[in-house]
């Protein structure tokens, strides 16, 4: 008897997930039915496939599993555990999984698992030398058969449909800053590790000076990184335009043609996660942290760009049309105003740490502090760029490490409240209207708003709050006890961000 018949059955096939789970309570679509009898005939070819979902943090959480047990969980899901669900950003736990939850899912009490069922559609083959592996999402459900109300994915499904269900198609445009630098010898960073207790974060050294916008020698400081990660993303199939060197030490700069929400927010998952997944196998260390505590490095932004398509002509509602001297359409100023009159709602979804409030300040002139827009001025919170076919909006609120799914949900949930209102008359960029100075104050604008729990539903919204008051409570601890102001970025904010970001 092999090895592999004497174990064959134990525990039966539905340990990994729930035998014909998929097929049970017909979770996929026409389209993603087609896509799995292609999975199924690759998987030949490939030795392991990690399945990965995106916690309510935005950070990628997987599982990495042979190409057969693959191929049953591919129809069956996986069962995962909730602790993503329940930690923040430091590993603290936020929400009590014994006692009592209090967000409203049943299956929190105790860590129970939850399913991840493969979206074939995501599959993709990663560019790792000398292995052969893939990269596919998952949906998160309960046992049951539900959708998990905690999944951020779902969130920005659903904002989508309700696009859907008025024949319009948003569109996404992604421009990214980050900070490529050299890793350094030293420890791990595990010393005095725990939970809520992060440890040193990497040791690293600046790739160049800096401050000299564009120089075509900076970039060629990090070309030796970024030249070979841009033929993979493009190896990838994300619609890769530009890499470039933006004003800080090795900060760069990578944006993407437009995209289907849906699969903007999937190429940003992954392209933060490939991203530094590259660079760390090649000495480096690549950080989407807004502004890391080191000597002379400027904040990094993510710049969402979003048009609106009308699904039967593909026309661009936001185009003033033919002989109009106006920046954007009626429809376009409504949308511009229903972002305005959310960012302080939702600017915890796309500012999430402690850190990402720092480039909010008034010391950061290119960064956006007051709520307004304006034509082609980088200094306003949402910006309204070209014309005709191609005039859509920049919000510039946002920092690189948010929750893409989250993030790009509000914005178009924000949105389509103002075309649904009718406004015509977006508030100025010289509205004396500020947005959150910190995430304490962002918190209190989020949980106090009325709009959350119709973006999130009530248990996705609940857990959020737990999570972000556990950040706040721990940030301002250590600030009481280190005798710290919380002025400038922290050594906590360090340690707290550079590496897991």
């Amino acid at each position: 008897m092999t090895y592999s018949r004497q174990w064959a059955g134990v525990g039966g096939e539905g340990s990994v997930g729930r035998t014909g789970f998929v097929a049970e309570h017909g979770l996929w679509t026409d389209r993603q039915a087609a896509a799995a009898e292609q999975v199924e005939a690759a998987l030949d070819e490939i030795d392991l496939v990690r399945l990965v979902f995106c916690d309510p943090h935005g950070l990628a959480r997987s599982k990495t599993l042979t190409a057969g047990t693959f191929r049953s969980v591919l129809r069956d899901g996986m069962d995962f555990s909730p602790g993503p669900f329940i930690f923040d950003t430091g590993h603290a736990v936020a929400v009590d999984f014994i006692a009592d939850p209090g967000v409203g899912v049943a299956e929190v009490l105790g860590a129970g698992d939850f399913v991840v069922v493969p979206d074939p559609l995501t599959f993709q083959v990663l560019p790792h030398p000398g292995r052969r592996s893939a990269w596919v999402l998952g949906d998160e459900f309960l046992r049951d058969g539900t959708r998990h109300p905690l999944s951020a994915r779902d969130v920005l499904r659903r904002v989508r449909d309700r696009y859907a269900a008025r024949s319009l198609t948003p569109v996404i445009g992604l421009e990214v800053e980050w900070y490529l630098t050299r890793r350094l010898e030293g420890p791990p960073g595990n010393a005095g590790n725990g939970f809520g207790l992060q440890g040193a974060a990497p040791e690293v050294e600046a790739m160049n000076a800096g401050y000299q916008f564009n120089l075509d020698t900076s970039y060629d400081s990090v070309a030796a990184v970024t030249d070979p990660l841009a033929v993979q993303l493009m190896d990838l199939g994300l619609p890769l335009r530009t890499m470039e060197h933006e004003s800080g030490p090795g900060q760069v700069e990578t944006t993407f043609d437009p995209m289907l929400a849906l699969d903007a927010a999937d190429a940003m998952l992954l392209f933060r996660t490939l991203v530094k997944q590259v660079c760390a196998r090649r000495g480096h260390h690549a950080s989407f942290m807004s502004l890391p505590a080191l000597d002379g490095f400027d904040p990094s932004g993510w710049h969402v760009h979003q048009s609106v398509l009308d699904a039967g002509t593909g026309r661009n509602v936001f185009s003033p049309g033919d002989g109009v001297s106006d920046s954007l359409s009626v429809e376009g100023k409504g949308y511009v105003e229903g972002l305005l009159a959310r960012a302080r709602d939702f600017c915890l979804l796309s500012v999430p740490t402690v850190n990402g409030y720092r480039r909010l300040g008034p010391g950061y002139s290119l960064s956006p502090t007051r709520i307004g827009w304006s034509v082609e001025d980088r200094t306003a919170m949402v910006r309204l760029l070209g014309g005709g076919q191609s005039a859509h909006v920049e919000n510039r609120v946002g920092e690189p490490c948010a929750n893409p799914y989250l993030a790009i949900a509000a914005q178009l949930h924000a949105g389509l409240e103002g075309l649904g209102n009718g406004t015509t008359a977006p508030t100025s960029a010289d509205s004396p209207q500020t947005l959150p100075q910190s995430l304490g104050e962002a918190l209190a604008e989020f949980r106090d708003g009325d709009g959350a729990a119709d973006l999130l539903g009530g248990p996705l919204t609940s857990c959020l709050i737990k999570i972000k008051e556990s950040e706040v409570a721990r940030f301002e601890s250590w600030c009481a006890a280190e005798g710290h102001p919380g002025d400038a970025v922290t050594g906590w904010e360090h340690r707290e961000y550079f590496a897991s970001y």
